[in-house]
């Protein structure tokens, strides 16, 4: 098996490092045609994907139409090896052998995505046992403090340069937006996600806040600046912080931002405002009673604590591509172990805020600036690293119109805090977003 090394090591890195994207190519070159019992196969995993509207190409340019209707999408495989991998595990293969362009799409990918998610949905409450068995997906890598950091390391330290090109030019924010109106630029609909945020927590000038997974810093410089708050932020990507850290300087922010290069767990001192925005999918479950009582003892008696997060209807594994090739130890909790947060050092939850479609709909517009400057993606890493993350942002899409993903936004407090706000009419009270960015 030959390996795509998608991500060229920098000057002092091995290529042996985990978050070297490495994918199976193969000699695609064959010239027979399919056999008899390879297009059996084909039928029988459309029949078990619920028979969705596809079109097979096949490397020999023979075509197998879907049955009893017309297709939407074509899937052309290059070679019989990619049949099999696709038959034996669908939820690693599609992506793998994307990525290795050994299965092309012709269509709108997104909208493929979401046709293969609704109609595996419904199929799979018919599915045998046995292939359940065979399509599952596996639990997630561990999440411990040196594992964390590994894991970090694969998905953020990729390059500053390389997630500028496609993220907002406003706080560089790599998590859901809020576009409280539908026309709203990615740059006002994220800037209107950290004010909305701010609201939530009732920040006023001179409180303190800790912040749990700070990414490049924007929540963060934004609290500060514009509700004249001290915040901690800790983080463990270098890369990442090396961009806040030059970012507060430049905006004269250093004096109330602080930028720690320590993992949330050893957080200490009390605080008016606990905040994690996109960090739960990564604690993963096992650490979720511990996480409750270290956001306990870090919030002051009134304080307010808000978690945003990638999350489920239901408990569910992480896509098995997904969690192996792009984000390593990923598990998006059901809105019920989300709950088991609150519940296990006695929160009072204020508030729970579903922003599914704001996340397509930043998906969406990454996507579309990720998709103009993939010549750019693909001269920083390889064409593979590009088909990679091309897919990661379709299927991406595809889960949060689909309602595979959700994305919950939750406030909570000490069970006995009584300085409670009377309602949320301050929180709607005027536009989050600039009316420029």
């Amino acid at each position: 098996m030959n390996q795509s090394t998608a991500q060229k090591p920098r000057d002092g890195e091995q290529t042996g490092k985990s978050h070297v994207l490495t994918l199976p190519l193969e000699d695609t070159h064959v010239d027979r045609s399919p056999h008899t019992y390879e297009r059996w196969l084909i039928a029988k995993l459309m029949r078990m994907a619920g028979s969705p509207p596809l079109r097979f190409r096949l490397w020999n340019g023979d075509v197998i139409e879907p049955e009893g209707q017309q297709s939407q999408f074509t899937l052309k495989l290059t070679d019989p090896k990619a049949l099999y991998a696709l038959v034996t595990n669908p939820n690693l293969a599609f992506g793998d052998l994307y990525s290795a362009g050994r299965l092309e799409v012709e269509g709108d990918l997104p909208e493929l995505m979401e046709c293969l998610y609704r109609s595996v949905h419904q199929a799979r409450q018919k599915w045998p046992k046995w292939l359940e068995a065979l399509w599952r997906n596996h639990n997630p890598r561990s999440t411990g403090i040196s594992e964390a950091k590994e894991n970090i390391h694969h998905h953020y330290d990729l390059g500053n340069e390389f997630y500028r090109l496609w993220l907002d030019t406003a706080e560089m924010q790599y998590t859901c937006a809020y576009y409280e109106s539908a026309d709203l630029t990615l740059e006002q609909a994220q800037l209107a996600k950290l004010e909305h945020v701010c609201r939530k927590l009732r920040l006023k000038p001179g409180m303190t806040v800790v912040e749990a997974g700070c990414g490049w810093g924007g929540l963060a410089r934004y609290m500060a600046r514009n509700y004249g708050v001290k915040v901690h932020a800790y983080n463990i990507s270098r890369e990442q912080l090396a961009y806040a850290r030059e970012e507060a300087r430049k905006q004269e922010l250093d004096h109330l931002v602080e930028y720690v290069e320590d993992d949330y767990r050893n957080i200490s001192g009390q605080y008016d405002a606990f905040v994690s925005i996109g960090m739960l999918e990564h604690v993963g479950k096992e650490n979720y009673p511990a996480l409750s009582e270290l956001i306990k003892r870090s919030l002051k008696p009134d304080g307010i604590a808000l978690l945003h997060s990638i999350g489920r209807n239901r408990p569910m594994l992480m896509n098995a591509w997904i969690e192996k090739r792009i984000f390593p130890g990923a598990y998006p909790p059901s809105i019920g172990e989300f709950m088991e947060i609150c519940e296990h050092s006695d929160f009072s939850v204020l508030d729970v805020e579903n922003l599914r479609l704001h996340y397509a709909q930043t998906l969406s517009d990454w996507m579309e600036r990720f998709t103009a400057r993939e010549d750019e993606v693909s001269a920083m890493y390889d064409e593979h690293f590009t088909r990679a993350w091309r897919m990661y942002l379709a299927g991406s899409i595809a889960a949060f119109r689909a309602g595979s993903l959700q994305l919950f936004q939750v406030v909570f407090t000490h069970g006995d805090n009584n300085r409670l706000p009377q309602s949320r009419q301050d929180i709607y009270a005027f536009p989050a977003a600039p009316e420029e960015a």
